[in-house]
């Protein structure tokens, strides 16, 4: 397989990490997504199919720049949405970026208002 350019790279790491990872009714999976416009964060149960909770930039009202800032706002409003849901532990899928900058930012934040990741 040849790879002509960073979004098959990207493509492969997610596929790699999707194999280990599998998120389950105690402990769904935490799906990070980062676009160019907006956050998006799913807590998805992969045994049913279904999303518990979820948080975007896209549902706040206000234009938002996506820097490490804005991105801990959205690990902690997510964070807190899956506490309400009774969600305590997740499995963090990254979508196949590097766990650095946005996707760090995010993990902290959900870490310190006390989920396990």
């Amino acid at each position: 397989m040849k790879l002509k350019n960073r979004i098959d790279y990207k493509h492969r790491r997610h596929c790699r990490l999707r194999q280990k990872i599998r998120g389950s009714a105690v402990r769904p999976r935490m799906s990070v997504c980062v676009t160019n416009r907006h956050i998006y964060i799913q807590f998805i149960d992969d045994e049913t199919g279904n999303t518990m909770a979820s948080f975007s930039t896209a549902s706040l009202q206000q234009e938002n720049k996506l820097n490490v800032a804005t991105a801990s706002e959205i690990g902690r409003k997510a964070a807190e949405a899956a506490i309400n849901k009774g969600i305590k532990q997740v499995v963090l899928d990254r979508g196949g970026l590097a766990y650095a900058g946005r996707v760090k930012a995010i993990a902290e934040a959900a870490r310190k208002i006390g989920m396990k990741l």
